[in-house]
């Protein structure tokens, strides 16, 4: 895709969500680092769930281990792999306690040093929780660079290394949420919504998905370079 190409597809999808966020609920950088591990493998509806309650009672690594790994398990039990989370997230909580005097680090290696959390989770949380202009790429935005031709990569990290990289200045920051929720809500896996897509004569995608006509989409609401009509 090209530069000019690159820059307008941001630029659209930042003029249809100006300000996006996260859709994980939280409260300090401590409970948004506990979302985001729990949210691996997991819906973020299902997460917010199950937090709902957690983060009414635990807002601190020490609280966390007050309430200890069984407490924790009650609470997220609905979570796929959560006997292998909770494990983590006492873990996690005890050397936050131990190493960073109950705080999470701003930083990414320390991050990673935590028990279940990897490269993607660090990210989210250095993006979200302290502002760093970071991209964490998911299956989304896998799919969503891949598909659209914005950063092709065989694997994570070289489609994030390629989104550091094209990524226009004023965009970066919020540039993670604005790919993860263009994939979560229109370029979906099995059937991209590209009838609806703001950036459909940008995308490299083909066939584009035409719009389903039995469930009476307005003319008007179909991008004009689908139907030819520009």
């Amino acid at each position: 895709m090209k530069k000019a190409d690159i820059f307008e597809f941001y630029r659209r999808l930042a003029e249809t969500d100006p300000a996006p966020e996260t859709e994980l609920q939280w409260t300090n950088p401590y409970t948004l680092l506990v979302a985001v591990a729990l949210s691996a493998q997991a819906t973020d509806v299902g997460v917010n769930k199950a937090t709902r309650l957690l983060f009414q009672e635990v807002s601190t690594p020490a609280e966390m281990l007050a309430l200890g790994e069984a407490g924790l398990k009650e609470h997220i039990k609905t979570i796929g792999l959560f006997n292998t989370k909770a494990r983590n997230v006492i873990a996690a909580a005890r050397i936050l306690v131990d190493r960073h005097g109950g705080e999470v680090p701003e930083d990414r290696a320390a991050l990673e040093e935590l028990p279940g959390v990897g490269r993607k989770t660090a990210n989210v949380v250095l993006n979200v929780a302290f502002g760093h202009a970071t991209i964490a790429v998911d299956t989304h935005i896998f799919r969503v660079a891949n598909r659209t031709g914005l950063a092709k990569g065989k694997d994570v990290r070289a489609v994030e290394d390629k989104l550091e990289k094209v990524t226009p200045e004023p965009f970066r920051l919020h540039a993670h949420h604005w790919l993860i929720l263009h994939g979560r809500y229109i370029c979906k896996a099995r059937k991209p919504e590209c009838w609806r897509c703001p950036v459909i004569d940008l995308c490299a995608f083909r066939p584009k998905t035409p719009a389903p006509a039995a469930k009476g989409i307005e003319p008007d609401a179909v991008p004009q370079a689908l139907t030819g009509d520009a």
